[in-house]
């Protein structure tokens, strides 16, 4: 079955296993002969690997520093990789989006969704994920899946239980664009689930 080509986007908090899943979603994308790019955020361009050290590795930082930071390096890689993958018929596959910022820094350190929506939408003209799946994992299950915890991945269980119902309610108020599903679920299974998503 052909596909135009399309941008998706993995969400959820740290250690809900965003990483794995979208390795196997492109792999099948690919296998069905698809062009598929995988990108990062923050990271995916050389200014965004920079950026991704000092948001994840500085002892401190302010928290408009660290949404302007996450934005920046997102408009670079909207701009750089994912805006002509799209134009070129190239899938897209991520892991993270702005929504990440909206879930972390807007509601979980209290800055405003709409504020922080705002500031990272300014800079990705008009490029956003088709498609959003958050795969929803308990916190505490989900920290205890990791292995080095990077700066915001050692905020704690409060937090990330924040990070969690911002997701959540993003589900509620955009079902045309973000799907939740429960990150519980085996790898092969969520990949199927997504699929059926986009089909």
């Amino acid at each position: 079955m052909a596909f135009v080509s399309k941008y998706i986007a993995l969400e959820g908090g740290d250690g809900s296993g965003k990483s794995t899943v979208g390795a196997a979603l492109a792999a099948l994308l690919r296998a069905e002969g698809h062009q598929v790019v995988e990108v990062r955020e923050p990271g995916g361009t050389t200014f965004g690997e920079v950026v991704r050290g000092l948001l994840l590795d500085s002892d401190c930082l302010d928290d408009w520093a660290e949404v302007f930071l996450f934005a920046a390096q997102r408009a670079e890689l909207t701009s750089e990789v994912i805006a002509p993958a799209l134009d070129d018929g190239t899938w897209v596959v991520s892991d993270r989006t702005y929504y990440s910022s909206i879930a972390y820094q807007g509601r979980a350190r209290g800055l405003g969704e709409d504020k922080v929506r705002m500031v990272n939408e300014m800079g990705l003209g008009g490029v956003v994920p088709h498609h959003v799946f958050v795969l929803d994992v308990e916190p505490k299950t989900a920290l205890a899946r990791q292995d080095r915890p990077d700066r915001i991945g050692k905020e704690g269980v409060e937090f990330q239980r924040e990070v969690r119902e911002a997701y959540l309610e993003l589900g509620r108020l955009e079902p045309e664009r973000v799907t939740i599903l429960d990150g519980a679920l085996g790898v092969d299974e969520l990949v199927d689930k997504i699929m059926d998503v986009i089909r």
